[in-house]
């Protein structure tokens, strides 16, 4: 029997902690916490947030102050795929993929083209699937597990596909940013790397040795806890 496919969130989550997955999945905690929630929903209201006054925008979920983030909207829109991120073809899109499934926030281009050529390939442009972090970015290219996350994202909407997708982006909407995610020999080890981990997980993974994840997790309290039954408590 084929291993269970793994999610595109467990996936993201063990690229950045091994030990945190394996502590979501026994207190069955996975659940995005409300205020990440807000920050995703940025992405959905570019064009609403660019016509925000200063005191508006103060009021919403961002990360930078009105003026720079208003900015940063401009500069968005100077994008040329401005039109696709504010109205994209697919919104909160199940992808299934031969290993992983999970959601893409956004699909940009149309999927499952009705054009094919002589070989019953596909034409034209390949979707692009977006995936939304909550969080701030590097000052380049984007963190490891949402990486991970858009290559599972473009290795699952090519098994769809039945077509390599080979680009997605990554948004961080509190801060108006948006990166390209390029599919490549490294970060398609590391996918694999990670997604063997994530199969792989039946214990407490080793610790890591980073105290400022370790200070932001939500699992600090408990991590390295045992769980001892009464009987063993008793000593029988």
């Amino acid at each position: 029997m084929p291993p269970a496919k793994t999610t595109f969130s467990d996936l993201a989550t063990a690229a950045y902690c091994p030990r945190q997955l394996y502590y979501d999945r026994r207190e069955d905690d996975r659940e995005p916490p409300p205020e990440a929630t807000a920050r995703i929903d940025l992405a959905f209201r570019y064009p609403a947030l660019r016509g925000m006054d200063d005191a508006e925008l103060a009021a919403e979920p961002i990360d930078r102050d009105p003026a720079d983030y208003r900015a940063a909207l401009a500069r968005l829109a100077e994008r040329p795929d401005w039109d696709g991120l504010t109205d994209p073809d697919g919104t909160r899109v199940l992808l299934d993929g031969k290993d992983a499934r999970g959601i893409a926030h956004k699909v940009l281009g149309t999927t499952g083209a009705d054009a094919h050529d002589d070989e019953g390939e596909p034409t034209g442009d390949p979707p692009v699937p977006v995936v939304v972090s909550p969080g701030e970015p590097p000052d380049r290219g984007v963190w490891e597990p949402q990486s991970v996350r858009a290559v599972a994202a473009m290795h699952a909407l090519s098994w769809e596909e039945g077509r390599r997708i080979r680009r997605a982006l990554v948004e961080y909407p509190a801060h108006a940013v948006v990166r390209e995610v390029r599919l490549s020999v490294r970060r398609s080890g590391t996918y694999r790397r990670v997604l063997r981990t994530v199969r792989g997980i039946d214990g407490p993974p080793a610790r890591l040795s980073n105290d400022a994840k370790c200070r932001e997790c939500r699992h600090r309290s408990n991590c390295g806890v045992r769980t001892r039954s009464l009987r063993s408590l008793l000593g029988l």
